[in-house]
C-alpha cells in the first residue's frame, strides 16, 4: 500500500498520530511519505491520512486524489476529538525519523484531566480520570531529552510511579503542558527534584485560585530552588478575567521568581490590550527592559525606536 501523510497544521511541532501511523504502516511493509499534491495526480496514493490538532487552522488548500482520505484529529472532530486510533497504532513507537528527530521522545503517559474547565478539551476529550495510559519506554529509546505532552499527570493514582520512570531515565524532562501546582506536595515534590528539569510548566488560569496556587508554588520554588529559567507559569486571558486581575497574577509570579507565559483564549476576538500584554509578557527582551505593563505601549515602544 502506498501510504501519504499531512500534517494540516504544518511541522512546528510534530504530530504525535502521524509518526505512529507511519510506524505501523511501516512494520506493515507499506510505503508511507509525505503527500505532495503535484506528484500525487501522476502516482496516486492508495490513503492519504489528515491529522489536524487546531480548530483555528485553515482546511488543507490542495485537492487530493487518493483512493481513500482518512481525517483525524481535534481540528476536525471539535469537541469530542473524535475516534481514537486502534490500540495497535496507538501503542507502537513512534516514526520519530518522520519529522528529522533524533534525539527527543515524544508522548504520554497520562490522559484525562479532572478539572473540566471551561476553556479547555481535554475533559471531553479524554474523560475526567486522569488515568496512567502507557510505561516510558512505550516512546522513549534513551533519547537525550523527553517532551511529555499529558495533561494533568499529578492528577493520575499512578503518577509516583511515572515520575520516578522519568527520574530513572536520566533523560532532559520538558513538562510541556504544565503540572498541576494544586496536587504539589512535599512527596511528590522530591521526585520532581530527582528529574533532569529542562522545563516545567505550571498554569494559574483563574484568579480566584490564588489562595490554592500561590503556596503550592512557593512551596515548589523552597524545595526545588528551580527558578525562572526553568519555570513558567501560563497565565490565561481573554476569558473570565479582566486586565487588572491578569495584571496581578503576572506580577505575582514574577515576584515568585518564576515566568509568567501569557496565552489568549481565542486570540482572534482578544482587544488589543490583551494582545499587547501578551507580547510585553513573551518577548523576553521587553518584559526584562520594562517593569510595568503601564510603561509599554505601542506609543512607547514607538517613541524609543525614535520614529
Amino acid at each position: 500500500m502506498k501510504v501519504e501523510l499531512i500534517d494540516v497544521d504544518g511541522h512546528n511541532f510534530p504530530n504525535l498520530p502521524l509518526m505512529k501511523i507511519s510506524a505501523y504502516h511501516k512494520t506493515k511493509g507499506d510505503s508511507v511519505r509525505w503527500h505532495n499534491p503535484l506528484t500525487a495526480w501522476t502516482d496516486p496514493p492508495d490513503r492519504v491520512y489528515m491529522s489536524k490538532v487546531f480548530t483555528f487552522t485553515p482546511e488543507y488548500e490542495y485537492p487530493i486524489n487518493a483512493a481513500e482520505i482518512i481525517k483525524g484529529g481535534t481540528g476536525y472532530n471539535y469537541p469530542n476529538g473524535g475516534e481514537p486510533l486502534p490500540e495497535e497504532i496507538e501503542h507502537i513507537y513512534p516514526d520519530y525519523g518522520l519529522y528529522g528527530i533524533t534525539n527527543t521522545a515524544y508522548g504520554f503517559l497520562t490522559r484525562g484531566c479532572p478539572r473540566n474547565c471551561d476553556f479547555c478539551i481535554v475533559g471531553k476529550k479524554e474523560g475526567l480520570c486522569s488515568r496512567k495510559v502507557a510505561d516510558l519506554r512505550e516512546f522513549w529509546k534513551d533519547q537525550k531529552e523527553i517532551k511529555l505532552l499529558d495533561p494533568n499527570i499529578l492528577a493520575a493514582r499512578e503518577h509516583k510511579e511515572l515520575l520516578e520512570q522519568l527520574a530513572s531515565s536520566g533523560a532532559w524532562v520538558d513538562f510541556t503542558q504544565g503540572l498541576d501546582a494544586r496536587l504539589l506536595t512535599e512527596e511528590n515534590i522530591e521526585i520532581i527534584k530527582r528529574i533532569k528539569l529542562k522545563m516545567v510548566h505550571f498554569a494559574w488560569d483563574n484568579i480566584a485560585d490564588e489562595k490554592l496556587i500561590v503556596p503550592k508554588l512557593q512551596l515548589f520554588k523552597e524545595k526545588t530552588g528551580i527558578d525562572k529559567r526553568k519555570c513558567t507559569v501560563y497565565v490565561l486571558t481573554n476569558f473570565n478575567s479582566t486586565l487588572q486581575e491578569d495584571l496581578h497574577r503576572i506580577y505575582k509570579i514574577r515576584d515568585l521568581g518564576m515566568a509568567p507565559f501569557v496565552m489568549v483564549y481565542e486570540k482572534q476576538t482578544a482587544p488589543k490590550e490583551i494582545k499587547d500584554l501578551q507580547r510585553w509578557v513573551n518577548n523576553r527582551i521587553i518584559w526584562y527592559s520594562t517593569e510595568k505593563f503601564e510603561d509599554y505601549s505601542g506609543d512607547t515602544k514607538t517613541r524609543r525606536q525614535g520614529k
